[in-house]
């Protein structure tokens, strides 16, 4: 069989080098999409990947230009694609006044919805031609967009909310920053572009599944409280968070287990049912059982269709 390849993104660090390495560790060619290569290669290393087992190109989720480009660059190397995990996150709860993607949308939405969004679409060529096998587009969600979980219940600074959609539905540029049009919260527009995420992979499910068999997923693999991705938080709150979750809430897992649940979910023959959002109990134990997550009826499909309409646009899909 020829060898599978899969691209992750922000795969230099955190659940998405774990999941890198996860990943080579049963037998796939990983393609590690990052912003710093060198930072990628040093990280490879160090985490014990061969270097027969991994290549790493450039791309910047928060410009779509680099989006484009690290398609091309992509399909230049000839490889097929049979699975694409949008993992890459910029969170920057800390943030007064919005910062812009060279396009001058809100730079979280930019990065975490927009950039996956056309990847994706753009992608969605590569994964029909890989023939013969199982072909999978995994997004990483969170529970902190979700109501139907407890983490997303609660409402500090402010709960995942998009409203009518109609900060996109205005161009989302100066002086918009918010998908609901109302004054910039940073910790609000990670969580709100990743409610987007998980709609957008439900509509992924909804508008190609049935042609094309691509299996298109989200998950929650557990509170990986010690990532990078806390890096502009609070170095007060980087220490107490992951304590409060592996004593308080026991809802914390290693990045390295987090990594494993997240491949589980890209290659595991138990994973093969298409449109849902995975999720773990005993989160905290390697053990843990997964299990199909409800997603909040903001989620819902009319407003998950609007929302790809719009973005379509924004991102210059369907102009």
């Amino acid at each position: 069989m020829t060898q599978q390849t899969v691209i992750i993104t922000g795969a230099s660090s955190g659940v998405g080098l774990y999941t890198a390495k996860a990943m080579a560790q049963r037998g796939w060619q990983v393609v590690m999409a990052c912003r710093d290569l060198p930072k990628t290669e040093t990280a490879a290393r160090a985490v014990g990947m061969s270097s027969a087992s991994y290549s790493i190109l450039p791309i910047d989720l928060g410009s779509l230009a680099s989006v484009r480009k690290f398609v091309q660059d992509f399909r230049a190397t000839g490889k097929s694609l049979e699975a694409l995990v949008c993992n890459a996150a910029v969170y920057l709860p800390l943030l007064k006044e919005p910062m812009r993607s060279p396009e001058g949308y809100e730079l979280s939405v930019a990065t975490n919805h927009f950039g996956h969004f056309l990847l994706a679409n753009l992608l969605l060529d590569d994964l029909k031609a890989a023939a013969g096998v199982d072909k999978r587009l995994i997004i990483l969600g969170t529970v902190t967009a979700n109501s139907k979980e407890l983490g997303g219940k609660i409402p500090i600074p402010a709960p995942a909310d998009l409203g009518d959609l109609q900060g996109l539905a205005a161009g989302f540029k100066a002086p918009i920053a918010m998908i609901d049009g109302k004054p910039f919260k940073a910790g609000k527009a990670y969580k709100d572009s990743k409610l987007c995420n998980m709609m957008t992979s439900r509509e992924l499910h909804r508008r190609y599944h049935d042609a094309t068999g691509i299996v298109f997923n989200t998950l929650y693999p557990g509170c990986v409280a010690d990532t990078p991705l806390f890096r502009n938080s609070y170095p007060l709150f980087q220490k107490i968070f992951p304590w409060f979750q592996k004593n308080i809430t026991k809802g914390y897992v290693t990045q390295e287990l987090a990594g494993e649940r997240v491949a589980q979910v890209v290659a595991d023959p138990e994973f093969k049912q298409s449109g849902v959002h995975w999720s773990w109990g005993n989160r905290q134990k390697v053990g843990g059982k997964s299990f199909v997550q409800e997603l909040s009826d903001k989620a819902s499909d009319d407003k998950a269709i609007r929302m790809w309409e719009l973005t379509e646009k924004l991102v210059g899909l369907n102009s």
